[in-house]
C-alpha cells in the first residue's frame, strides 16, 4: 500500500512545554493508530494514501481547537528501496 510521510509542526512553540494544542494534535493522529514520533522542532507519521486526507484533518482541527496560531504540514512520499 502506497504511503506517505507527513511532518507537522504546530505553534506557538513553547521549549520544553508543548500545550494541548501541540499534544492534541498529536493524540488525533495516534487515535488512529499511527505512531507519531515526537522532535522539539517538528513531529513525523508514515501514514497510507488513502488514510492522510483524514489523519491530517482531524489533526489540524484538534490542533486549532486547542489553541495553535499556526500548523505547518509537509507531505512527502515514503522512499521506497
Amino acid at each position: 500500500m502506497p504511503a506517505v510521510v507527513v511532518e507537522f509542526t504546530v505553534e506557538p512553540f513553547v521549549e520544553g512545554q508543548p500545550g494541548p494544542h501541540v499534544t492534541q494534535a498529536v493524540a488525533a493522529v495516534e487515535h488512529h493508530g499511527i505512531a507519531v514520533d515526537f522532535g522539539p522542532f517538528g513531529s513525523i507519521f508514515v501514514v497510507s494514501d488513502e488514510q492522510m486526507p483524514t489523519v491530517v484533518a482531524d489533526m489540524m482541527r484538534a490542533a486549532y481547537a486547542n489553541g495553535a496560531t499556526f500548523v505547518s504540514v509537509s507531505v512527502a512520499r515514503q522512499q521506497t528501496s
